[in-house]
């Protein structure tokens, strides 16, 4: 049986993720650490905002080596298909429940992508990743919005984002809904939300 993950400031959280890529990235260290913690909800709350129809991206830390987000899900919302650069990426469930779908380009001319296993529901604690190439949904049917924070080892601006529909994938800058004072974010254009 899985232990009950511990709640941690935000402030903390981000002092010991902080910690762990400072001296370069151990993976399963990193899992670990988001395996059997959650965010303290008072401390997370001051990230989480939801826009009807979509999810919102709120940034918490950033530096060279590591970047953390709050994402808000509201029901409906989805994040396509999109890729993180090669880097490492975890995402972990805070509040409600997700779907999350990891995937493997096959080729690119043709457009072909598989799913490398069936789409995988996780609530509370559950913690995707490090993932490369995936899709999030927060389905309608799951009746109530979510919040995931989503770790990210060395911060990325842009990213491929798969459109199997047109069989094409177009580079988009990403962007955030909210950036805490003394953070200075690339330039926002119209991206990946």
């Amino acid at each position: 049986m899985a232990a009950t993950p511990a709640f941690m400031p935000m402030a903390d959280l981000v002092d010991e993720i902080g910690r762990l890529t400072s001296a370069g990235l151990d993976a399963g260290r990193m899992q670990q650490l988001l395996s059997s913690t959650l965010v303290e909800p008072t401390s997370l709350d001051a990230f989480v905002r939801f826009e009807a129809g979509r999810y919102t991206r709120h940034l918490v830390h950033k530096n060279a080596e590591v970047e953390i987000l709050v994402l808000c899900w509201a029901e409906g919302s989805r994040a396509p298909i999109h890729g993180h650069e090669g880097e490492l990426c975890w995402a972990r469930v805070e509040r409600g429940i997700l779907s999350f779908t990891d995937y493997r380009e096959v080729s690119r001319q043709p457009l072909k992508v598989t799913p490398v296993a069936p789409a995988f529901v996780g609530g509370r604690g559950h913690v995707d990743g490090p993932a490369d190439l995936h899709a999030v949904e927060n389905p309608p049917n799951f009746g109530e919005p979510a919040v995931s924070l989503h770790v990210y080892a060395r911060p990325y601006d842009e990213c491929d984002v798969y459109d199997l529909e047109e069989g094409t994938v177009r580079r988009v800058r990403l962007s955030y809904d909210s950036v805490p004072a003394g953070i200075t974010p690339p330039p926002s254009e119209a991206g990946l939300r």
